[in-house]
């Protein structure tokens, strides 16, 4: 008999959601479901859930989720989703509807903040010397989030951070405007996939490597990463999604501004040390999906959110 507990996870994406099992750390089943509205996604995703819990009962749930979501568990609306631009999903109660019915200690958070837990717990930080007791992940594709796994436990306060919307200083010269709706030149509105876009007037994956506008994006990208960096002298700056991990040559130039711009300042992040502190993430497009098993695992741990 396995003695690694069965655990269930919900990933919910702002375009598909997988909804899977894992002994442990290694999941063996998922299904996927196109993400619509709250109405029509929540209830397919639940069905599924409470199907395999009548075939075998889990131990826990991780529900990793796009946000903003009310994660307060004293608030009358945590674990809903705050005003958003997705159509359909403003006021979704997400974990009533995934975790309300089953009889298991269940966890929701950010996508991002269950991909730093789940690099905390089995990748990147885990691979470290010594271990990370603080990193933060990054995805930068459709839009740019964010989350923090600090001492085995993801980052909150009155809400989850967004990253996103730090406002950054600009490279001399750049005079994009930005794409965010909120506030134009915000970091997601200056390096995100549909930014790079109308940055670029083509999609990021058609412009050529050494294209000189690619500095630009690597500028704006250093100053997120040395802001990061400054404020919560995290161990490592893990960077995944498809601008992150697409573009390979795109992270050489980041670090090289990074240097630059740090100018000697964080003496943990020289030359010889920068690789390791700013990098891919180790678990690769797997980062999500064990986010929720890594909450699952926070769940069924009992340790404090």
């Amino acid at each position: 008999m396995n003695a690694a507990p069965l655990l269930a996870g919900v990933e919910l994406g702002g375009t598909k959601v997988f909804v899977l099992r894992a002994r442990g750390r290694e999941i063996f089943e998922r299904e996927t479901i196109a993400t619509t509205t709250a109405d029509e996604t929540l209830p397919a995703a639940a069905a599924i859930l409470h199907r395999w819990q009548a075939e075998e009962p889990f131990a826990a749930l991780g529900i990793a989720s796009f946000g903003p979501l009310r994660l307060d568990r004293t608030a009358p609306d945590f674990g809903h989703m705050l005003p958003t631009p997705k159509p359909g999903w403003v006021g979704a109660d997400i974990f009533g509807a995934l975790a309300g019915a089953l009889p298991c200690p269940a966890r929701i958070d950010t996508d991002v903040n269950g991909a730093a837990l789940a690099e905390w717990r089995w990748g990147a930080g885990a691979q470290s010397s010594p271990p990370s007791d603080c990193l933060c992940y990054l995805t930068i594709g459709t839009g740019l989030g964010g989350g923090f796994a600090m001492q085995g436990r993801p980052m909150h306060g009155a809400m989850h951070p967004e990253l996103g919307h730090i406002q950054i200083r600009r490279a001399p010269g750049d005079d994009f405007a930005g794409a965010c709706p909120f506030h134009g030149d915000c970091i997601e509105g200056l390096v995100s996939g549909p930014a790079l876009a109308r940055r670029f007037g083509a999609p990021g994956d058609r412009i050529a490597a050494n294209d000189p506008r690619w500095d630009h994006v690597a500028h704006d990208i250093a100053q997120l990463v040395g802001t990061l960096l400054l404020t919560t002298a995290a161990r490592q700056i893990l960077i995944g999604g498809g601008v992150g991990m697409g573009r390979p040559e795109l992270m050489d130039r980041v670090r090289a501004k990074l240097l630059a711009q740090l100018n000697g300042y964080l003496p943990f992040v020289t030359p010889d040390s920068i690789a390791a502190i700013v990098r891919a993430p180790a678990l690769g497009d797997q980062a999500g999906p064990l986010g929720a098993v890594a909450l699952a695992w926070s769940a069924l741990e009992g340790v404090p959110e």
